[in-house]
């Protein structure tokens, strides 16, 4: 019975099987998605239709990331984003012309229904991108910095590891929760490819959308399995530069 945390998957399935397989997923355990399940990679629809099955089989979380949001408001409204369509719509507009109406609904319900974040028993956080209330998740007053927010992660990485979290000094926002998990940013932008860990923060998003792998984390270990770099798995994609 573990949990289990996944990063940014880009409309990569075939990096997701992998990663599943390897980690050798059952349905006793709980998984947590930290967003960003679409656009980059060309199989965007198939990745929605792999979670809402295996949500039938396990206790999954499913956390709104920035480009679900995107997806959502081009389905819903039909309106052109050409920043969106740059950065990873593209692959996922193409592949919805092969999709059916009643998929799209199921979609659309999917990503309706995303959560903001989870904060679990042990007061360890999920949210994709961060937040910026000094109080914390619940008293945030912009609820998609949950998703574009990435304060929060530079703020960890420029931390001085000298100062501990009883000094004054220290940022109030990373003395909230015991741990906090997060996607978003990739760790490939600091020359990284595995989990990477800043004061209380876990980056599990480990460049899936370029040329990094996916990664399944258990947060209890922190053991992880990693797909093979999704670039090698779409060898004939151009993917998100």
């Amino acid at each position: 019975m573990r949990t289990l945390v996944i990063g940014d998957i880009h409309g990569g399935l075939r990096a997701l099987h992998q990663i599943i397989e390897r980690a050798h997923v059952t349905p006793q355990d709980t998984l947590i998605f930290l967003g960003d399940y679409v656009d980059g990679w060309s199989q965007s629809p198939q990745v929605l239709d792999y979670l809402i099955e295996l949500s039938t089989t396990n206790s999954c979380v499913f956390i709104r990331g920035n480009h679900d949001e995107l997806l959502l408001h081009w389905l819903t409204e039909s309106k052109d984003n050409l920043l969106w369509y740059n950065h990873g719509g593209e692959a996922t507009v193409t592949a919805y012309t092969k999709v059916d109406g009643a998929t799209k609904k199921s979609h659309i319900k999917f990503l309706k229904e995303l959560s903001d974040y989870h904060l679990d028993e042990k007061n360890r956080l999920f949210v994709h991108a961060g937040f910026t209330n000094m109080n914390g998740v619940k008293y945030e007053f912009y609820p998609k910095l949950f998703y574009w927010d990435r304060t929060l992660w530079e703020t960890a990485l420029s931390l001085d590891p000298s100062i501990k979290p009883n000094d004054l000094l220290y940022p109030k926002r990373l003395t909230l929760y015991d741990e906090i998990y997060i996607g978003h940013t990739p760790v490939t932008r600091i020359g990284i490819t595995t989990p990477v860990q800043r004061a209380c923060i876990w980056n599990v998003d480990t460049g899936a959308a370029f040329k990094g792998p996916l990664t399944i984390m258990d947060i209890d270990t922190k053991e992880f399995w990693q797909s093979e770099p999704l670039h090698q798995l779409y060898f004939e994609e151009k993917g998100r530069n």
